[in-house]
């Protein structure tokens, strides 16, 4: 090459005319193998964003009976806790779709204890960067006539900021979601919902039957949590109640075969650490950010495989392929693809009670048609109102594929060999 061309290469931290965002492995289920790639395209916009203030004191646990008396007699009357889990809904291109799935939302709900009692989103409720301004159009509107309470976590797009001197990051999530006084919004306009006090970002539901930990996993591909996050993550997975269900819900997947996100290689660090700390293993892991419905499996104790569902085809018009089948298994994890639906929107009905969790998706095709989807039941939920023994949570298999051994036990047998 010519010493002019030489001087005239860009160099790679330079944006080059026509570039996209880079692609990633087709056939794995988490983006990298943990080393993210820096791309000037990519990672514009999507910075780390500093969080709102909490409404009070860790460890932020909200209530589900003392403030919704009448639901958690519903719960105690049919013995069991019916909800539905929906994610990444704003129609801000194309309302239609996200109008069909409310509609069959709604159609679920009766006066009986056994219609779902919540709803419970896994972020991206409005987008494209929150703004209070589209919260009408976009979760008002939408769901109206849908009676039972919608909690949720926030996505990246709910946090993800476009112009600093108009907003402030998750200020319309914070509007709604977090509010110390419930009030209505006047924004809500003719579709009056009365707004909640859920006590942080991160936050943990505290229900009959299971404990949701719900995790805020910020805008940054692949999701990022600072350390006082983690800490707050693996303390509630210590201190949530054995008697019950273990949920842990993050808007960004640890696994997934689309071929547009993929999982994150950060998230599953952030579940491991908690795992090893703590010696629990969540018996349910829900997520969104890919715009499609998946049930994964994936051996981590010995007791079954624990279930990852996808749950991000709750409305938004532009839906991710899957790239592979049910029953093929990713080469960079191990994980198991059991399930999928890539060509419908819809959300996930999930049913707990003291000894299993079974779910069934409904899915809403582009012209209107509905189906179930397939039901399952997680193997490893059976029976986790008693608790296992400590011997069955010592050893569990990485959630990259390789084995791993508790930090707690290691510690222990290094000191049995210091004193032999």
């Amino acid at each position: 090459m010519p010493a002019a061309a030489k001087s005239r290469v860009r160099p790679s931290n330079v944006l080059q005319p026509g570039a996209v965002r880079p692609s990633h492995v087709s056939k794995n289920s988490q983006a990298h193998s943990g080393v993210s790639p820096l791309s000037p395209v990519g990672h514009r916009n999507t910075s780390f964003q500093p969080l709102p203030r909490p409404l009070g004191l860790p460890p932020y646990h909200y209530s589900l009976t003392d403030n919704f008396p009448t639901i958690g007699s519903n719960i105690q009357a049919a013995g069991k806790m019916v909800l539905h889990v929906l994610g990444d809904s704003g129609g801000v291109q194309d309302g239609e779709f996200q109008n069909n799935v409310a509609e069959q939302m709604i159609q679920q709900v009766c006066a009986g204890a056994t219609s779902p009692q919540f709803c419970y989103h896994v972020g991206d409720v409005v987008y494209f960067t929150g703004m209070h301004a589209d919260y009408y159009a976009q979760f008002y509107e939408p769901y109206s006539h849908y009676t039972p309470p919608i909690f949720a976590i926030p996505g990246n797009h709910d946090g993800e900021v476009d112009d600093p001197t108009a907003q402030t990051s998750l200020d319309g999530w914070v509007d709604y979601f977090m509010q110390a006084n419930p009030d209505v919004d006047p924004i809500s306009k003719d579709a009056p919902r009365v707004s909640l006090s859920l006590p942080n970002v991160y936050w943990t539901l505290v229900a009959p039957f299971a404990t949701f930990i719900g995790m805020y996993t910020n805008v940054p591909e692949g999701g990022s949590i600072d350390s006082v996050q983690q800490q707050w993550v693996t303390n509630e997975f210590a201190n949530a109640p054995k008697d019950r269900a273990l949920i842990l819900a993050l808007h960004h997947p640890i696994y997934s075969f689309d071929v547009f996100h993929s999982g994150s290689s950060k998230m599953a660090d952030a579940l491991e650490n908690a795992i090893r700390d703590t010696g629990r293993v969540p018996n349910l892991v829900l997520s969104g950010h890919v715009h499609d419905y998946q049930l994964i499996e994936q051996k981590i104790a010995p007791s079954g495989p624990t279930p990852f569902v996808v749950c991000g085809n709750g409305g938004y018009h532009n839906l991710h392929a899957i790239h592979s089948n049910p029953g093929d298994v990713a080469p960079d994890s191990g994980a198991l693809l059991k399930d999928g639906a890539d060509k419908a929107w819809g959300f996930l009905t999930l049913t707990i009670d003291a000894n299993q969790i079974s779910g069934i998706p409904t899915e809403i095709d582009r012209t209107g048609n509905v189906t179930q989807g397939k039901s399952f039941r997680p193997s490893c939920s059976r029976g986790f109102a008693k608790p296992k023994k400590r011997s069955d949570t010592l050893i569990f298999r990485s959630l990259f594929g390789h084995q791993l051994a508790n930090r707690r036990y290691r510690g222990q047998r290094r000191r049995a060999q210091d004193t032999t």
